[in-house]
């Protein structure tokens, strides 16, 4: 008897633990989306968040009655029950049939539809409308980590995107070596960067706020470390940023690039006040001659006049 009761006892504590369980892990789950993409702070976010509803409805449509009518036809055809009819000869029903394959090919036709359409709308190259200039950034993949190039600025940053909010992004990207994934989760479209290719994306933040942007491509030993912030600001900020980034920190040239290109880790963010004039195209094809270190100067010297 004393056994049963602390098998009774260890059964009631049990239940009460599993279901705290249970509750912090559903907490944990729902807490990851404040920062994902079911937290999108862009319209290229918040289509995707869109279509992820869209084809989860579509599916839940056929999946919820599927197993609804599984658990009815194995409970009214029970061996316990005398009502359910026995039809040993039954081999065929046109209605049946018509039934099996038309709701597929329904949920095939929606769900591509959506796809197809949102392929051609969400489309990385497809331009954002806006009233709004659009600033052009150069993503170059490193190991390991993100140099953020900013031509018309002249100024780069590393592991630190700053953008203005509620102005369309122009991102080229490639990479310098192994194949990496760009990806801000809030702001939508993950994509990949190639060496000596160029990917394009158009991204936009709806509001200032910070955003966190990582690679989602396996590549070496620091991927994990291999994250940035997306910074949005309003464009009097960016404008105030720029500035004082050009007049601290290096110039950012083939021997400088040459440094920044060997594998890390966990670097911190820091600025370059000026970048080698086409250095971006270099590193897309490292064959071509690098730029003289005196050209550099000239082009610093005319974007300094110009601002």
């Amino acid at each position: 008897m004393l056994k049963r009761f602390q098998i009774r006892q260890r059964t009631r504590v049990s239940w009460p633990c599993g279901a705290r369980t249970l509750a912090l892990v559903a907490a944990a789950a729902l807490g990851g989306c404040s920062e994902g993409v079911l937290d999108p702070k862009g319209p290229i976010a918040s289509a995707e968040k869109m279509i992820l509803f869209d084809s989860l409805g579509i599916m839940l449509a056929i999946v919820i009655p599927t197993i609804v009518a599984t658990l009815g036809v194995a409970f009214w055809f029970r061996s316990s029950n005398t009502r359910a009819p026995h039809l040993p000869d039954w081999e065929y029903s046109g209605r049946l049939e018509l039934i099996v394959w038309s709701i597929p090919a329904m949920t095939v036709l929606l769900v591509g539809g959506i796809g197809w359409i949102s392929a051609h709308d969400l489309d990385p190259r497809k331009p954002i409308a806006s009233s709004a200039k659009p600033i052009t950034v150069q993503v170059v993949s490193l190991d390991w980590k993100w140099l953020f190039i900013y031509p018309d600025q002249g100024i780069a940053s590393v592991n630190r995107l700053v953008i203005p909010a509620a102005t369309p992004i122009s991102f080229d990207l490639t990479s310098a070596g192994v194949m990496n994934s760009f990806f801000v989760p809030q702001l939508g479209s993950q994509i990949y960067t190639m060496a000596k290719m160029v990917t394009h994306l158009q991204l936009l933040a709806d509001a200032p706020g910070t955003y966190p942007g990582f690679s989602a491509q396996f590549s070496g030993n620091g991927f994990a470390d291999m994250q940035f912030t997306a910074d949005a600001v309003s464009p009097e900020q960016f404008a105030q940023w720029a500035t004082a980034t050009r007049n601290a920190g290096p110039t950012l040239d083939a021997p400088s690039y040459a440094e920044l290109a060997r594998p890390t880790q966990s670097v911190p963010p820091f600025t370059y006040r000026a970048v080698a004039p086409g250095l971006f195209q270099t590193i897309i094809s490292p064959d071509e001659a690098p730029v003289h270190p005196s050209h550099t100067a000239h082009a610093m010297d005319v974007r300094g006049s110009a601002h």
